[in-house]
């Protein structure tokens, strides 16, 4: 089976061998290929690239690294001093190479291939939005909101049932670090908190009113994510697994569709300083989607999102990641990579997963998700590895491969939309949202519990679930995907799937 790769964001486009015709046009927003885009030269009169300097945190940026920096060709845009990273902007093609060696830095490197701004891209496909007369006609039980039959995956982690005991707490807050999240939509309106949103693009917070929200032209899957989350019980369109939580949006994603270091690291930072229980992050750090320690560029970006997550987990924030779309083993000796780095020009290259790190995925202390679809078996395109991925939750599949009860249709999950509509998409981008509102419920449910304490809730409560074997999953007689461990512990679904009724309960 040929694994889809998608290259910013954790959702994903169903291809057309792994399903019918039908299916296509319930095809996620997926980006262009870095093949689409010209490479550019980077020479010393260059619009500058963007790097990280990591140094000694705790004592602020010390005048000497600020003078060297200087020297080198670079200028200074935001210092964390709190974790000892410095956001630089440069011309110098040997920026990074000399301030390597400047006393009192540790690492540093570039945080992408392509000068600034990065080269445009498009989006090829969309969500399959509900028109109005889907809208209309679905039919909705006593207590549900109007769409909520359609949502096969609540009853699948049962947050159905768990709503019936509680929607969790309007104390925790949810911070969706992605494309931006329309704070606008009658779903996510009601359970907005302002002053834990903000715009991280630059590398620096702008909290400008609605910097957060994406533009029309970029992608809505930040909005779709908040809406699985934690859309309002409230008689208008869908309901988010823990609709009494609060969601701020986080806004990391450039408008062409890259999520970059320093975006990346100000947005751990800002959820740690504002109070937010748990970041969501349905992508990968581009613009490699492994970074190898023995690479000073891409080892110095390990190091900058390293901290910035245990500084945000430190300070509150359960860190929950999707496991990537591309079906790999992440525990496997070694993975073909042919995507990165995705803003100039990709290769092959071949890379052990336990020394090249899809960040924040595989980072120290953050919750790794696996998709399932609607018989509650991995998606087709969902990663896996015994010892990587904690947990599993849905994240939709081919109506070819795994087709939900009626009255839902669709085999993939439905979420808000910018603009007030609401549509599908898949992918573990979908999944990790699901796992972010279970941890939301469970720290409603025990309001002094610490990241460690309702980390360990969730996976003891999560439902176990055997290993799929052997997995066909396009029924062609081939093994798609091997499952390593015990019931209890395994390569598809870690812990288990996540349960929702648990978490207000136990």
């Amino acid at each position: 089976m040929t694994a889809p790769h998608a290259r910013h964001r954790r959702a994903v486009a169903i291809p057309a061998g792994m399903a019918m015709a039908t299916a296509l046009a319930f095809l996620p927003n997926t980006a262009a290929t870095a093949a689409d885009r010209a490479p550019a030269a980077v020479s010393a009169d260059a619009t500058p690239l963007s790097y990280v300097v990591n140094v000694k945190p705790g004592h602020g940026t010390s005048g000497s690294v600020k003078k060297a920096v200087g020297r080198a060709g670079g200028t200074i845009v935001t210092s964390y001093d709190q974790i000892g990273v410095i956001v630089v902007h440069s011309s110098n093609p040997g920026f990074a190479q000399t301030v390597r060696k400047v006393r009192g830095v540790q690492s540093a490197g570039a945080t992408r291939t392509a000068p600034l701004p990065s080269a445009a891209t498009t989006d090829l496909g969309a969500p399959k939005v509900l028109s109005a007369a889907e809208v209309a006609n679905a039919g909705a039980a006593a207590g549900q909101d109007p769409l909520e039959s359609l949502q096969w995956d609540l009853p699948a982690i049962k947050a159905d049932k768990a709503h019936e005991k509680s929607l969790g707490s309007e104390k925790v807050t949810v911070g969706v670090i992605d494309t931006g999240v329309d704070d606008t939509h009658p779903d996510i309106a009601p359970n907005f908190d302002r002053k834990a949103s903000v715009n991280c693009v630059s590398g620096k917070p702008d909290t400008a009113d609605g910097a957060w929200r994406p533009a029309a032209s970029e992608s809505p899957h930040g909005t779709h994510v908040a809406g699985e989350i934690a859309a309002a019980k409230n008689g208008v369109g869908m309901t988010g697994v823990a609709p009494g939580v609060k969601v701020s949006g986080i806004k990391v994603s450039n408008p062409d569709g890259f999520f970059y270091t320093e975006a990346v690291v100000c947005g751990f930072i800002w959820a740690a300083e504002h109070g937010v229980d748990v970041t969501n992050n349905s992508y990968y750090t581009d613009p490699w989607y492994f970074n190898c320690k023995d690479d000073p560029d891409q080892k110095a970006l390990v190091e900058a999102v390293t901290r910035a997550s245990r500084y945000a987990e430190k300070k509150g924030a359960v860190n929950v990641a999707a496991a990537g779309n591309e079906n790999y083993d992440l525990a496997s000796d070694e993975i073909t990579d042919p995507s990165s780095p995705n803003d100039t020009t990709p290769g092959d290259r071949v890379v052990d997963p336990s020394k090249c790190l899809d960040i924040p995925t595989q980072l120290p202390g953050v919750v790794t998700v696996a998709a399932t679809g609607a018989k509650g078996i991995k998606s087709s395109f969902s990663n896996h590895g015994l010892g990587v991925v904690d947990i599993a939750a849905p994240g939709g599949d081919s109506t070819a491969y795994q087709k939900p009860e009626p009255p839902a249709t669709s085999g993939l999950i439905l979420g808000t939309l910018p603009g007030g509509q609401w549509g599908y998409m898949a992918g573990t981008s979908m999944a990790s949202p699901h796992v972010a509102g279970v941890a939301a419920l469970i720290k409603s449910t025990h309001p002094s519990a610490s990241p460690a304490l309702v980390k360990a809730l969730l996976y003891a409560e999560a439902d176990a679930t055997p290993c799929t074997d052997p997995y066909d999953i396009d029924a062609d007689g081939k093994v798609d995907a091997v499952c390593e461990g015990s019931k209890n512990r395994n390569g598809f679904y870690g812990r288990g799937i996540a349960d929702a009724l648990d978490a207000v309960t136990e």
